[in-house]
């Protein structure tokens, strides 16, 4: 798939939750897209001369309507929230890899997510459910995890398959992470796909491996250039890297999307 930089135009943006923004573009990069990669978003501000990478929550293909969830956590994003409808925007993308849906085929998938890494999941639970029958999940479980009761997203996720709930603060759901929901709903299965901060990536990496369970890690990481020139994003892995000859990947382009039995977080 070939990366491109384009002027996106604005379709819409809302809000979801407290910080939490649904955009929507159309351009062309839909043409390509799928679940688990990102795009790097541009500025206005010639101060900042690189894009913000944010995960793909949906794409539209008939619509050429890329969907981005995001949370506003700095200068950059929170130019972004300031975006309405008929602005353009530049937009890098598609980068990085995707899940590998094809392992789920006559399986049980667990989708989990938790806090910004919840919206890449929604694309790739529709994409699950749309398979050709033979390479489809046998069953497909979602697990997300929230600060609280805004469980922006719990609707949409509903409508492909049974929706767990953990939160931080106990208002909603199991009182505590995904794991503990996994725990304390008795869910079993045989593939997890996920995407969050790295404390939790690392729970279920260790999960994983003491259940039997293949895992595909999304790794949320800041980054610089995107495109894998700098370096600056990288995880440890257990084979030398091609590009820089050492045990590490760089998450924009060998990534996000790791198997968790060659990432050592």
């Amino acid at each position: 798939m070939a990366k491109k930089k384009v002027s996106a135009k604005v379709i819409s943006q809302k809000i979801l939750a407290d910080g939490i923004y649904d955009l929507r573009l159309e351009t062309e990069i839909t043409e390509d897209a799928v679940p688990g990669q990102f795009v790097g978003v541009y500025t206005d501000d010639k101060s900042s001369l690189l894009p913000r990478p944010i995960s793909i929550c949906g794409v539209d293909k008939e619509k050429n309507e890329l969907r981005l969830v995001y949370r506003v956590v700095g200068k950059g994003t929170d130019l972004f929230s300031k975006l309405s409808e008929g602005d353009q925007v530049d937009v890098l993308g598609p980068l990085g890899n995707g899940y590998p849906m094809e392992e789920a085929a006559g399986k049980t998938a667990i989708l989990m997510g938790g806090g910004i890494g919840v919206p890449p999941l929604l694309e790739l639970a529709k994409r699950l459910t749309r398979l050709p029958e033979d390479k489809r999940p046998k069953d497909i479980k979602i697990v997300m995890g929230y600060r609280n009761d805004q469980t922006f997203l719990a609707d949409e996720f509903r409508k492909y398959a049974e929706l767990y709930i953990a939160t931080d603060d106990g208002s909603l759901g199991t009182h505590g992470t995904v794991i503990d929901a996994l725990n304390e709903q008795n869910i079993e299965g045989d593939v997890i796909y996920t995407c969050g901060p790295m404390p939790m990536l690392r729970g279920i990496k260790k999960y994983a491996a003491e259940h039997n369970m293949k895992a595909y890690l999304s790794l949320e990481e800041r980054m610089a250039c995107g495109v894998g020139a700098c370096l600056g994003c990288v995880v440890a892995t257990k084979e030398k890297d091609a590009h820089s000859h050492v045990n590490n990947a760089r998450i924009c382009t060998d990534g996000p999307v790791f198997d968790a039995d060659v990432v050592d977080i």
